[in-house]
């Protein structure tokens, strides 16, 4: 029975699988496209994939655009590029941008205390110390601070009801910061990355800094003037988001509201898809943005290319310059910038791409990165966790940009 299920959810999706599909006119395009083209078909008929929109960007220019598959499977609603999803954790360095385009305004200083900003955030250490936290701190995940959905069940994190920002809890930021300052830190703030909260706490300083709400701050900073016109904190035209699917045998499921997926080492993360419709809970710095796939291009290219019109060329190259040394527990080769995390050694993370890369993903199925070096940026946003952030589908299209480039993925 399983394998029917699965050759008859291939031939479902066959007519699918060359939908919108354009390339650069050249050799090379035409060997990007093949490439990249294997890549997503593979993901949608062996039913890995539900549907996905993958934009690659050369030297400035668009060399590869497809929408495949379905946004939403049930209604049998093609995916398209202006399809919108929920960006989990690529709300990150979006916000980032934020903070850094403050800074340079003067208006706040990295190397600010948080409890100048957020006089009662003070977490302590388990000997009962309340260490200073500072912003470059959050912004780099070395604050102590962690992620529920990193923990097992019954951790402090699940005790206290911390909301991680795409989950079922209806809080405000408040309540929400009240929760974390009051577990434990992980270990003194600036010892360590460990990847958390810290951009929520963030949001809450940038609401502090400009007197607005998170969302209008982010607008005034960074979304409006790169005309990223679909990123923001709420869903309005649910016609155009994608369905969220999970990681199920024969096929990805649909997700249900909350949606418990297990993680690695005893973790699981908890969604709640409807939450991107409810004005009245906190907007997520970290996990809490709707954009669509050609948005992500602006910011990343300007990111790419010097910051114009939103952060200088020195701010820009700040993000993708790694911050922290190694990452403990994380692939091997990379550190952490400012929003992703950045390549530094490509043999030990046994990879094609160049040293500098920036890259990261987000929960609901995305996976992005920005290759400075070879004017390389590529995004994937599709509508099935976790294959779309670290399946197979991820390792595939970066071999396929790369081998069509000319460089072989490392062994």
């Amino acid at each position: 029975m399983r394998t029917t299920m699965r050759t008859m959810a291939r031939l479902a999706v066959l007519p699918l699988l060359a939908t919108g599909a354009t390339a650069l006119a050249t050799p090379a395009g035409e060997s990007l496209a093949a490439n990249v083209d294997k890549a997503v078909d593979a993901a949608l008929t062996e039913n890995r994939l539900v549907g996905a929109v993958v934009l690659i960007s050369r030297d400035g220019q668009l060399v590869y655009e497809r929408a495949a598959g379905f946004a939403d499977r049930e209604a049998n609603r093609r995916m398209e590029t202006g399809t919108m999803f929920r960006l989990s954790s690529v709300s990150k360095p979006i916000t980032s941008a934020a903070v850094l385009a403050l800074a340079e305004r003067r208006r706040l200083s990295l190397d600010d205390a948080v409890t100048k900003w957020l006089p009662t955030f003070r977490p302590r250490l388990p000997n009962g110390n309340a260490p200073t936290i500072t912003l470059r701190q959050l912004l780099t995940h070395t604050s102590g601070l962690g992620y529920k959905f990193i923990e097992k069940p019954g951790s402090p994190y699940h005790t206290a009801a911390i909301s991680d920002g795409f989950d079922e809890l209806r809080i405000d930021l408040p309540e929400n910061l009240r929760r974390i300052s009051s577990v434990p830190l992980f270990n003194a703030p600036g010892e360590t990355f460990r990847y958390s909260v810290s951009m929520d706490v963030l949001g809450a300083v940038i609401e502090q800094v400009t007197g607005k709400r998170l969302p209008a701050a982010v607008a005034e900073l960074v979304t409006r003037p790169l005309r990223m016109k679909d990123t923001s904190f709420l869903a309005t035209a649910a016609s155009r988001l994608a369905a969220p699917y999970y990681d199920a045998e024969p096929i990805p499921a649909r997700m249900s509201d909350p949606q418990i997926v297990p993680t690695v080492e005893g973790g699981q993360l908890i969604y709640s898809p409807s939450r991107i419709f409810d004005a009245t809970v906190f907007p997520s710095a970290g996990a809490g943005m709707v954009g669509t796939a050609p948005d992500l291009m602006l910011f990343l290219e300007a990111v790419r290319k010097g910051g114009e019109p939103i952060l200088s060329a020195a701010t820009a190259a700040s993000m993708m310059r790694n911050h922290t040394g190694s990452l403990p527990g994380q692939q091997p080769g990379f550190g952490f910038g400012f929003g992703g995390s950045v390549l530094v050694d490509p043999i030990a993370a046994k990879t094609p791409q160049s040293a500098g890369t920036w890259t990261w993903g987000g929960v609901y199925g995305h996976f992005w990165f920005v290759d400075p070096a070879r004017g390389l940026t590529v995004i994937a946003f599709t509508n099935t966790a976790l294959e779309g952030m670290w399946g197979k589908f991820t390792i595939d299209l970066r071999d396929a940009v790369y081998e069509a480039l000319g460089a072989a993925p490392s062994s």
